[in-house]
This record gives structure tokens, sequence and C-alpha cells, in this order.
């Protein structure tokens, strides 16, 4: 919870205003970095309620997650509520595309059937949190001030899941 804790502190100290000022491409520019942002969040809490529906059991463990990714999308201009109903979160999430033109990690993520056994499907959660991280982590240089830094935020709160679900799973 400490991670959560940390998370909503800095989501809370970012503002989204003031960064349409630098021009019609620019500003495009970071309005499609936001929209990515948003929908890969929405497929990562697709996935979470895939995993939360094969795997009950895990739902104390995850709730608190998918609430912080819910909240990432919606700090990005995401769906309230994203991902309420799982299958329309799913659906945002797929065909989003990475900078690189690639499927973005929550996209294929969500695509694929959840593990039978709960530790895989943790560790598989895992691995498309520290996925998205990384990706968000290295678009950073790519976006200006207050969108690099909640960006920042959320990739430092993405980290956190995985190390988070990577102990559970153990």
């Amino acid at each position: 919870m400490l991670v959560g804790a940390a998370g909503a502190g800095l989501l809370a100290g970012c503002s989204s205003g003031g960064e349409g000022s630098d021009g019609g491409s620019g500003a495009s520019r970071v309005e499609r970095a936001r929209a990515r942002v948003a929908r890969d969040s929405e497929g990562l809490v697709a996935r979470y309620d895939l995993v939360i529906a094969a795997h009950p059991d895990l739902a104390a463990l995850l709730s608190p997650l998918r609430a912080e990714v819910v909240r990432h999308a919606e700090a990005f201009g995401g769906a309230k509520e994203a991902g309420k109903a799982g299958a329309s979160a799913g659906r945002a999430g797929e065909g989003s595309a990475s900078p690189s033109g690639s499927p973005s990690p929550s996209a294929s993520a969500s695509a694929s059937p959840v593990p039978d056994d709960p530790g895989a499907a943790l560790a598989e959660l895992a691995a498309a949190e520290r996925a998205l991280a990384d990706e968000r982590a290295k678009a950073l240089q790519r976006v200006p001030g207050e969108v690099a830094r909640l960006m920042a935020s959320v990739a430092a709160s993405g980290a956190g899941h995985a190390y988070v679900l990577t102990e559970g799973a153990k």
C-alpha cells in the first residue's frame, strides 16, 4: 500500500494544465501521448479484471492495484472508472500501439487467456506492469514538463505494482 500512497501523492502534485501552449504539433504530440497512456492503463485494468474473474481468491491483493491503474487512466483522460465493465476496457486496450508501432504490453496482455495457476497469473500481470512501466519511462523524453512528471509517477507506480505482484506470486 505504500506504493499507492506515494503514487497518489505524486499524482496530486501534478496538474494537466499548461501543456497545449507550445503550438499545434507539440500539443497534438502531448495529446497522443496522454491518450496512449490512458488506453494502455485501461487495457491493464481489463487484464486485472480477467485475472480477478479467473482467480477470485486473488481479489484482495489485486483490487487495490487495479484501483490505482484506474486512477492512472483517469489522470491521463481515460474513462471514469475505466474497466468497470471488463469487456469494454479490454476492447479499449486492444490495438493500441507503442511509439515504435508495435502493440503495447497491455494490449497484447489483455488478448491472451489467463493462466490456470494463480502464481503464473500474478507473474503475467507483473510482467505486463513492468513492460508498461519501462515503456513509459522511455517515453518521458518525448513529452514536456507536467505530462512527463505525471508519466514518471505512473511508471514508478507500475514498477511498484510489478514488485508487489512478483512477491505475491511466490
